[in-house]
């Protein structure tokens, strides 16, 4: 019965959000309102965001090794795969601003007392899988390709993959099939997280909303996810450093994102 309950919320009982529909204009004040929160109080959430650069340091440190350098861009971008759990402190933060409560540092990690905290490690559970999934995915598309016999340099590397026809082709398939993962994991996660922190409604019913409130505002979500990619691209481009103003902010909009996706329970 447990089990049940941290699916279907405590009650045992789905209890489907009402889903709203928005604009563009909606996604512009979203992303102003994460701005606002980010600047409101920058020590705290600046020393929130060095999480991202440090881990992303540590993800490139791992893959510089020579066997592992051809999983360096699917660990690149799949880190904005779980993105949306590493961010859940900063969701915390927003909410606790948008209802006048102290908004120091110390409370990101309030989430670990969550009534939700069992959905919400659910929901990063999947996340998580399906992070593992493109990189083996990806790992198994470099060996078809490329079959290669041992480990190989950084510049035979860079040199098979931008100047053969295997490269292209790579380069190619491998952001196609990133991109599904990437679908999987922001409609899973596009309002969950934000949901069972408000909410205590389960993670079938924080990620079926979630998939939901994508479907049904499918090209302002499309224009959130390109907002997402050239932020994290930014990021990535300034050598990671750039993530630790990027996620804060697109964490804090996401927050804000939600209250205007997800109608609020009637008072």
């Amino acid at each position: 019965m447990t089990n049940f309950h941290v699916i279907a919320g405590p009650k045992g009982v789905p209890e489907y959000p009402v889903i709203r529909h928005i604009g563009l204009d909606d996604i512009t004040e979203a992303l102003r309102q994460g701005v606002n929160d980010f600047v409101s109080q920058p020590s705290h959430l600046v020393f929130i965001g060095l999480i991202y650069p440090i881990v992303g340091f540590i993800l490139a440190y791992w893959a510089s090794n020579a066997d592992l350098l051809p999983l360096l861009y699917p660990l690149m971008s799949g880190f904005a795969l779980i993105g949306p759990f590493a961010a859940i402190g900063l969701y915390e933060i927003s909410r606790r601003r948008e209802a006048g409560l102290d908004t120091s540092w110390r409370h990101a990690f309030d989430v670990l007392r969550s009534p939700s905290l069992p959905a919400i490690i659910a929901v990063g559970v999947a996340l998580l899988v399906i992070f593992v999934a493109w990189l083996t995915t990806a790992h198994a598309l470099y060996t078809w390709l490329f079959q290669p016999q041992g480990a190989v340099t950084l510049q035979q590397f860079f040199n098979d993959i931008l100047h053969t026809s295997r490269g292209h082709m790579l380069i190619l398939i491998g952001n196609v099939v990133g991109f599904v993962f990437a679908a999987a994991a922001f409609c899973v996660s596009a309002v969950s997280f934000p949901l069972l922190l408000d909410r205590g409604v389960g993670a079938g019913v924080a990620v079926a909303t979630s998939i939901r409130a994508v479907v049904d505002n499918i090209g302002p979500m499309i224009v959130w996810g390109l907002i997402i990619t050239a932020g994290l691209a930014v990021g990535f481009i300034t050598l990671f450093v750039g993530l630790a103003v990027i996620m804060p902010v697109l964490g804090h909009a996401t927050w804000h994102l939600y209250r205007k996706l997800v109608q609020p329970v009637a008072a």
